[in-house]
């Protein structure tokens, strides 16, 4: 069974590997909970002492929110979970005036269905950092 949590002690007593497939660069399990630690807002999909999923998001805390990452483990996909850590992050989030994400163009649908609204962006990426270190 699925549990969620906000409460980054969790993290010290959780398994996080198999995350981030596909990128070049991944971050290490260290740099990965530095980068959950500094967010302002976290969101754990857990089962089993095992992080299946996770949402963050980074703020001023008075008016934006951007949700730099989303993911679930590809064995987890398809049962609702990135749907639930949408819906708690966004329940975490509803005092802000604006919430954004950037994300592939394939994406947008699934986050349609979330509520969200199409947008236009920029980015810059730097794979070579994308390990954090």
């Amino acid at each position: 069974m699925i549990s969620y949590s906000k409460d980054l002690n969790d993290l010290e007593k959780i398994r996080m590997e198999g995350f981030f497939v596909g990128w070049p660069n991944p971050p290490s399990v260290q740099t990965f909970k530095k980068l959950l630690r500094g967010s302002y807002r976290v969101v754990l999909a857990i089962e089993d002492e095992k992080l299946v999923g996770f949402i963050n998001a980074i703020s001023d805390g008075v008016l934006s929110a951007y949700i730099p990452l989303l993911e679930v483990l590809p064995e987890y996909k398809g049962q609702g979970i990135g749907k639930d850590l949408v819906h708690h992050l966004r329940n975490e989030l509803i005092n802000l005036y604006m919430i954004d994400l950037s994300c592939d163009e394939g994406l947008i649908p699934y986050y349609e269905k979330q509520g969200m609204k199409r947008s236009q962006g920029a980015y810059l990426r730097n794979y070579d950092r994308q390990s954090g270190v």
